[in-house]
């Protein structure tokens, strides 16, 4: 009994066409829900906005520095090759079930709710440690800037009061693999900042958090252009030999330092999961949802091989290893001066996209999970004017606030990749099983080759996982283990879909 009450599914009803005329806002009952506004193009500036981000201005140059060398470019592709595989199978559900859990509401239609809450809690992982990793790197690029025009913030209020030693200062000597040292400051005061104002903007609306986020993607996408284009000028094809530096030992260049690098910047590509999140808040699911997710999918991974074509070209990879590696190949090269204050502040406004659509898209899937009955009604509770989960809203983003102003970058980043993988590795699994076991439904969007690009995207994903390093297997296991304490504890006895 028990076994079947974990692997109960969730019944897949169906929604509304809106091409039909038929409803597909609102509540029988006079329930409060989302407002029905975004379109195809609010969805393909969300996944640039949360896509086009740390993955550019922050990662890129560690991964390459430290792991791929010029292969990064090579990263980037393996990463999008098991992005794709995953979009596909996200495009299909997304129109099929528009709901605001992405993942978790797949996974709960497809393969029970044991593993569906086991999707849910991996997400929280994803969304809570991607904000406050893309706020702590807001901050360093905002520190500098201000640095630039003679504005001098205190070191003890713009660094976490912990570090983490990581393997390359190990080997600097300056402190022992592994362990945490005490830095004297206080907290990160620019990342709680920037976490308090974008919370601020969520709660207010989606119409008003999707226009700054197209706003503020078409400036970054511009400066990203340019420097592609002129940065290109100036690239050094010597640069790029070896393409694929001889191994060091471990994941530190050769393939598997590559592949490595996949890994790490495949946390540039978890915005195509926030896509999803905002399902129940598109005019026409059926037909925009693909169009959102595949659309941003192609864009950002071309834009991502272009700027690490050019920064791996404009400069020997090792000198990549900063906070702000495209200031710092470009401050090499006078000419493009001109470029390096543009670069701060699309870097800035690019970060803040990506922390915008990590707020937006984590108490959307808490509202999904509590809609449930897995998460206490306190997560589903929804404004009356502005239509948002605005109590899930505050609470995610004093969550986010206090562990971007307390946890450093190297401790935070790693982690989020194998929450999302594990997502994105599910779907694929569940859109295979929903084939077999609902057959008829109706998919405005079907993958094409669906059992091939499931397989391909499943082994993609997990092998990705496979290759992160041990503690990273062991954040994740404390995490579910915390998870499967909140479930016994709440979510299995107040699981709407048993009562029902």
């Amino acid at each position: 009994m028990l076994w079947k009450n974990l692997l109960a599914t969730r019944p897949i009803s169906p929604t509304g066409h809106v091409d039909a005329g038929e409803p597909v806002e609102g509540s029988l009952e006079g329930e409060v829900t989302f407002k029905r506004v975004l379109t195809a193009k609010h969805l393909v500036m969300l996944g640039l906005g949360a896509v086009i981000g740390a993955g550019i201005f922050v990662i890129t140059g560690t991964a390459a520095a430290n792991h791929a060398g010029p292969a990064i470019m090579l990263s980037f592709v393996v990463a999008g090759f098991a992005c794709a595989m995953a979009a596909l199978c996200y495009a299909e559900f997304a129109a099929m079930i528009p709901a605001s859990g992405s993942a978790y509401s797949y996974t709960y239609a497809t393969l029970g709710e044991a593993l569906a809450w086991f999707v849910g809690w991996s997400l929280v992982l994803e969304y809570l440690f991607a904000a406050s990793t893309v706020a702590v790197g807001w901050s360093g690029y905002t520190v500098s800037f201000l640095d630039s025009v003679g504005l001098h913030l205190p070191a003890a209020l713009t660094q976490a009061p912990i570090n983490f030693c990581t393997h390359e200062a190990a080997q600097a000597g300056t402190c022992e693999f592994g362990r945490f040292v005490l830095t004297g400051a206080l907290f990160n005061l620019p990342a709680v900042l920037v976490v308090a104002a974008v919370g601020a903007l969520c709660y207010i609306g989606i119409t008003q958090s999707s226009t700054v986020n197209a706003i503020i993607v078409t400036l970054k996408v511009a400066v990203i252009l340019l420097l592609i284009l002129f940065g290109a000028q100036y690239v050094n094809p010597e640069n790029w030999v070896p393409f694929i530096p001889e191994n060091q030992g471990g994941d530190r260049f050769g393939w598997a330092g590559m592949l490595r690098g996949a890994s790490i910047v495949f946390f540039a590509y978890i915005g195509f999961d926030a896509v999803s999140t905002a399902a129940q808040e598109v005019k026409n699911p059926q037909r925009d949802m693909p169009i959102g997710i595949l659309g941003s999918l192609v864009l950002c991974t071309l834009i991502y091989i272009g700027v690490s074509a050019v920064l791996t070209g404009l400069v020997p990879y090792s000198t990549l290893a900063t906070a702000k590696p495209v200031v710092t190949a470009i401050e090499n090269f006078p000419a493009l001066g001109w470029l390096k204050v543009a670069v701060e502040l699309a870097a800035i406004a690019g970060l803040t996209t990506v922390i915008l659509v990590m707020l937006m898209g984590q108490p959307r899937i808490f509202y999904a999970m509590s809609k449930d009955g897995l998460l206490p009604r306190f997560f589903s509770a929804v404004h009356t004017r502005f239509r948002t989960p605005h109590k899930g809203t505050v609470l995610v983003a004093l969550v986010a606030a206090l562990m971007a102003a307390l946890l450093p970058i190297q401790l935070l980043g790693d982690v989020v990749s194998m929450g999302t993988l594990v997502a994105f590795a599910t779907v694929c699994l569940g859109v295979m099983v929903l084939r077999r076991t609902r057959p008829e439904l109706h998919r405005p969007f079907r993958a094409p080759a669906v059992y091939l690009v499931g397989t391909l995207g499943v082994l993609a994903c997990l092998g990705l996982v496979a290759i992160m390093p041990l503690f990273n297997w062991i954040v994740l296991l404390c995490w579910t283990l915390l998870g499967l304490c909140v479930y016994i504890g709440y979510g299995y006895r107040h699981s709407k879909l048993r009562q029902r």
